[in-house]
């Protein structure tokens, strides 16, 4: 057989009516990854860690509520018939787009309750964050629930494990192996990102850089993928991306426009 056999099962061992699971462990590993990098972004621009912390918190929880409701509505039908699901976040169900809004706003609030820049907070974060979501994606790879459509190329994913979230349809073929995609995406955002942090940049293009680069990824990437298609013959994780590309694009140039010398002249003029 043609490809790379995952028989993992997601969950390494039950405790009780807990289930610890390898999703947990990669999503636990890349939040404290990523505030440990956002700690040290902001240490090097003289924020104070504590409130960093605190903004942390707010957006973790934030992001975590946003993340899980976009999902839970994704697949409304599943949880309606299944609702005791609906909180099991351990199992994995956690939609990006969600968790970046809500928790954006979590952290641009907490932010300015702080005494905080929200944009120069989110500059030195976008290290963190996208470091944080390559460690999370690993969990994906056991899980089976970031799948690709069948594919014959000789890396892809064959799930062969009772416990996978792969549909039944694909189990036991090779399917891309979108995690893997999407972390080698993220490897190359985050090394333009390491190399423009650099630079003498305006206050929030960086993240608004962030946040462009992996729109554009995840609208390319789900080609691969297969989910429901909302219009123009794209899915709609494609629909969201390019409607946050644009947006995050909107914002770059504004950014960019009123950091011109020429404008903040006329800004202070009388």
């Amino acid at each position: 057989m043609n490809g790379i056999v995952i028989n993992i099962d997601p969950v390494i061992l039950h405790v009780g009516g807990f289930a610890l699971r390898w999703y947990s462990l990669t999503f636990v590993a890349g939040l404290l990854l990523a505030m440990q990098l956002v700690h040290r972004e902001a240490k090097k621009i003289g924020v104070d860690s504590n409130k960093v912390t605190n903004v942390f918190i707010w957006a973790l929880v934030g992001g975590l509520i946003g993340a899980r409701l976009f999902h839970v509505l994704d697949r409304l039908d599943y949880y309606l018939a299944n609702p005791q699901h609906i909180i099991m976040v351990n199992e994995g169900g956690l939609a990006i787009w969600g968790g970046l809004l809500t928790g954006g706003v979590a952290a641009f609030l907490a932010a300015r309750r702080e005494g905080l820049v929200p944009l120069k907070l989110a500059d030195a974060s976008v290290i963190g964050m996208i470091a944080g979501q390559m460690v999370g994606r690993l969990g994906c790879i056991v899980n089976g629930d970031a799948y690709g459509g069948a594919t014959s190329m000789p890396w892809g994913f064959v799930y062969t494990n009772p416990g996978a979230f792969i549909p039944d349809a694909l189990k036991g073929i090779p399917t891309h192996p979108y995690p893997v995609y999407e972390i080698l995406w993220d490897g190359a955002l985050l090394g333009m990102l390491l190399y423009l942090r650099r630079r003498s940049l305006p206050e929030g293009l960086l993240f608004l850089l962030y946040v462009a680069g992996y729109a554009l990824g995840r609208f390319s990437l789900t080609f691969v993928r297969q989910e429901t298609i909302m219009m123009w013959g794209l899915q709609q994780a494609q629909v969201i991306a390019l409607a946050v590309l644009l947006l995050a694009m909107v914002g770059v140039i504004w950014v960019v426009w009123r950091t011109r010398p020429s404008h903040r002249l006329q800004a202070v003029e009388p």
